[in-house]
């Protein structure tokens, strides 16, 4: 059981989501726009949220942006655009996942699902990680935090956790479909496009480092340390 908030301007979303979670024993609240949820996450404590990005008074990107300012909630988006810009947008502020209106509240549920447990793995497993470090490249695993050259890298929680899972398994060959299992974990969500861009934006991330990522072609990637 987990406590889902879930966002959106329209009442009908809110119900279908609603019984869906319900009916699998979660807890959820709801809010009809973006400052409603950032107002109820200042209170409130939830294990993840499903946001529109289109509402009134705060937009859903926006509300995301107010709402880690507080505290580390995992976000599902909805949006009845699927343009590649919002979803690349949407991964490069931190987001989770992204589903495309009309959508299937039993793959919804199942997104959540995997979210929340996969949220709740890593911070069992994080007390008993400790630091890798790779030249000028360092990894605090306690604190979830990438250091380049003794500057610390704003990075998105995904592009942290392929950094972590790739730099854990350091000169093994890693196909695009493993990461996405281990990274995102799920095995028929998301494609080879997915495992891409994060990949993109994480050497621009560590920068000077970015060639420890070898692209294996036709496989997928490699974090490469002699």
């Amino acid at each position: 059981m987990f406590k889902i908030l879930i966002v959106d301007d329209e009442e009908k979303i809110r119900e279908v989501i609603r019984e869906y979670a319900e009916f699998e024993g979660h807890v959820t609240l709801e809010a009809r726009d973006g400052m409603e949820a950032v107002n109820l996450c200042r209170t409130e404590d939830f294990d993840v949220i499903v946001m529109d990005i289109m509402m009134p008074k705060l937009d859903g990107f926006s509300a995301y942006k107010e709402i880690k300012k507080l505290k580390e909630i995992p976000v599902l988006m909805l949006s009845a655009r699927g343009e590649e810009y919002d979803k690349l947008f949407g991964f490069e502020i931190g987001i989770d996942d992204y589903v495309v209106k009309p959508f299937s509240p039993k793959e919804v549920m199942a997104r959540l699902n995997v979210i929340v447990n996969r949220n709740r793995r890593a911070k069992e497993e994080a007390p008993q990680c400790s630091k890798l470090i790779f030249s000028g490249l360092e990894i605090d695993m306690i604190a979830r935090n990438v250091f380049v050259d003794g500057i610390k890298v704003d990075m998105t929680p995904k592009e942290y956790e392929l950094l972590f899972y790739l730099a854990k398994n350091k000169n093994v060959a890693l196909s695009r479909e493993k990461l996405l299992n281990e990274v995102w974990g799920f095995d028929f969500y998301g494609d080879d496009r997915t495992v891409d861009t994060h990949i993109k934006m994480l050497r621009n991330s560590i920068g000077p480092y970015r060639d420890y990522i070898v692209t294996l072609r036709g496989l997928g990637y490699k974090f490469e340390y002699i």
